[in-house]
């Protein structure tokens, strides 16, 4: 077999032709597939060939956290303003992170099985949608040809178009990932702060009012007085402004927010 380096100084020497890219043609049928040859492919370096468990270790070992660094955005109905709700891990992060270690140690993960079951439901603003749930059988072969027992996840989506499948299946492969490789977020411990619990105050239309009035207050916790005030329905509750004249708090933080978040200075 002639070797990258010596097939390298024949076309230099112009001996030789360069050879033309491989082409791959599927095997038919009873014809054995062809073998990989990673000596001649030095840009796909062999992975040792290890038991499966040890292999999917070494995985571990590389992925040693992935951090919730995607964002889940709503909008404030009543100001139109985007906030983040709440962080997670997506499935491009699980991939990112998993994708380069399996190649490197030579992890190959297969959807042997997969299970499905639709219903129609709607939205919280009813508007209709899908609901997909998928539970999927995974087989994490190592590079020796052996297995890990296999694995169940499942995944569930809503969508209203034609793609709560494929979000149902990222789902179920993010769990395998993630709760497989058991990898931690790099968040602090939950039980590292200790709160005693004690009997929650309830905030009066006057209290709010302090808070709204008060110069220090933000307008992202202006916000969120907004939201505490519907969910109490106290929106509608007239106080004391700063002003001396009744006005209702939703109203109040209305203008305090705007005031708060109009921008410094004018036009010269």
């Amino acid at each position: 077999m002639t070797s990258l380096t010596e097939r390298a100084e024949q076309h230099v020497n112009g001996t030789t032709p360069a050879a033309p890219a491989p082409v791959y043609t599927a095997p038919t049928a009873g014809e054995p597939l062809p073998v990989f040859d990673f000596e001649d492919n030095p840009d796909y370096p062999m992975p040792e060939l290890v038991p499966v468990h040890v292999a999917w270790l070494r995985v571990r070992h590389d992925v040693r956290s992935v951090a919730k660094t995607d964002q889940h955005k709503e909008k404030n109905r009543d100001t139109g303003r985007e906030y983040v709700k709440y962080n997670f891990r997506g499935i491009e992060a699980a991939l990112n992170a998993f994708g380069p270690a399996t190649l490197r140690h030579g992890i190959n993960i297969f959807a042997v099985d997969m299970t499905t079951s639709y219903r129609d439901t709607t939205s919280s603003r009813n508007s209709k949608m899908r609901e997909a749930t998928i539970v999927t059988t995974w087989q994490i072969m190592g590079p020796m040809g052996d297995s890990l027992p296999l694995l169940k996840s499942a995944g569930e989506s809503l969508d209203s178009g034609d793609k709560g499948t494929a979000k149902a299946q990222s789902l179920a492969l993010r769990a395998l990932l993630f709760n497989t490789g058991m990898i931690p977020t790099g968040d602090p411990e939950p039980e590292a702060a200790h709160v005693e619990r004690g009997e929650e105050k309830v905030r009066t239309a006057t209290d709010y009012r302090d808070e709204i009035v008060d110069p220090k207050t933000s307008p992202g916790r202006l916000e969120q007085i907004s939201y505490e005030l519907k969910a109490a329905r106290m929106l509608h509750v007239k106080v004391q402004n700063e002003n001396g004249d009744e006005e209702t708090l939703d109203a109040l933080g209305m203008r305090h927010y705007q005031e708060r978040t109009a921008p410094k200075g004018g036009a010269s």
